[in-house]
């Protein structure tokens, strides 16, 4: 998902000793610097077992489900959408996953701008442990994820959590040249990648999780993509992005409103959720010319309506008329606005960015 040329273009300027990017840079150095001094994350660092006694399965509990009050057990849970159980903390699979993806990502840069071998070092430190060692790894499955007590032992819905492996994959491609990093690395984790995709592609929950119709679909096209473009399946791609293209018309209406997003107790959040991932699949597509930036139904539905509907409520031109249970954040839609003036090449959206405010992430570096 990173735009190869342009961290190339940025490298070469560093390297001339241009300005532009000298903050950036020293931002990225120093949460690689506290990168380096983090411990590797595992499956194994759980403490609950999941259903199959393995625990190199990966586990997590569905965040919005509670206990029964007027049960004694509490069992089965009940659903209050939006409101995040705390009990799900004691499961660290997911949040080690974004750990671990937070600090690769900036570990992978870090060492591609600058060429420190520890930060390249620390990154295939962090994936050996989660990927590839065979005492510490993950199997390549999402069996148990998102369970909930009494319901469930694993959701469809739990795919979400995986969302951050385009980002690892992206940030280990950045490690090659680095003695690190080897051949034989390359191939495992190419392995292990394309045992995953085979299971999204083949397993009940994966199915499952391609017709949901929601931001969850479209998390798991943008997985599916990303994996068949790195482990060289260019036809299972095509074939998910030309999916995710036809969902546009059935995720959005022709004014640009998400009905399934926006029927959530947290609907900002959830139709910007939806919008990014689709950001994510539009950037992939242009890799294989299949267009999403560009593509409207008949009757007007399209990804550019998307983001045109939520600006009058980032800009507080228009108050957002949908639930929001937790506070309402202009500032979220920054990086759409942002993804939106490189997909449209219209200096609009960067303008738009900088009147809401809010913080340009890390890897917007990688972004004219």
């Amino acid at each position: 998902m990173i735009d190869g040329a342009h961290v190339a273009q940025v490298r070469e300027s560093l390297r001339r000793g241009d300005a532009h990017y000298k903050h950036p840079l020293e931002v990225l150095e120093t949460q690689a610097d506290r990168a380096l001094r983090l411990s590797p994350m595992s499956v194994l660092q759980k403490k609950v077992p999941p259903p199959s006694g393995d625990m190199h399965d990966y586990l997590s509990q569905a965040p919005y489900w509670w206990p029964d009050p007027s049960r004694p057990n509490g069992l089965p849970y009940m659903r209050r959408d939006g409101q995040r159980n705390p009990e799900i903390d004691q499961i660290t699979d997911h949040e080690n996953l974004s750990r671990l993806s937070d600090a690769v990502s900036c570990l992978g840069l870090a060492y591609y701008f600058t060429g420190r071998e520890s930060y390249a070092t620390q990154a295939a430190h962090l994936v050996h442990v989660w990927f590839l060692d065979a005492a510490t790894r993950m199997n390549p499955n999402l069996n148990f994820a998102q369970e909930i007590p009494g319901i469930d032992k694993g959701r469809s819905s739990g795919i979400v959590e995986t969302r951050y492996l385009p980002d690892i994959i992206d940030s280990v491609t950045l490690l090659r040249g680095s003695s690190a990093w080897t051949a034989s690395d390359d191939a495992a984790f190419k392995d292990w990648m394309r045992a995953y995709l085979q299971w999204l592609l083949i397993s009940s929950l994966g199915r499952a999780e391609a017709k949901r119709g929601n931001n969850q679909a479209t998390w798991y096209d943008v997985q599916v993509i990303a994996l068949a473009l790195y482990t060289g399946q260019e036809q299972t791609a095509r074939t998910q992005l030309e999916a995710a293209r036809a969902a546009i018309g059935k995720q959005f209406e022709p004014d640009g409103k998400q009905p399934r997003e926006l029927k959530r107790s947290r609907a900002w959040t959830y139709t910007i959720f939806n919008l990014t991932a689709y950001m994510h699949v539009a950037s992939m597509g242009s890799h294989m010319n299949v267009d999403l930036w560009n593509y409207r139904t008949s009757d007007g539905r399209s990804l550019r309506r998307g983001v045109e509907y939520l600006v009058p409520f980032a800009t507080g031109e228009r108050r957002f008329p949908y639930r929001q249970i937790t506070e309402f954040d202009p500032s979220a839609l920054h990086p759409i606005l942002r993804w939106a003036a490189l997909g449209w090449n219209d200096p609009r959206y960067r303008d738009l960015a900088r009147q809401i405010g809010g913080e340009t992430p890390r890897l917007d570096l990688t972004l004219q």
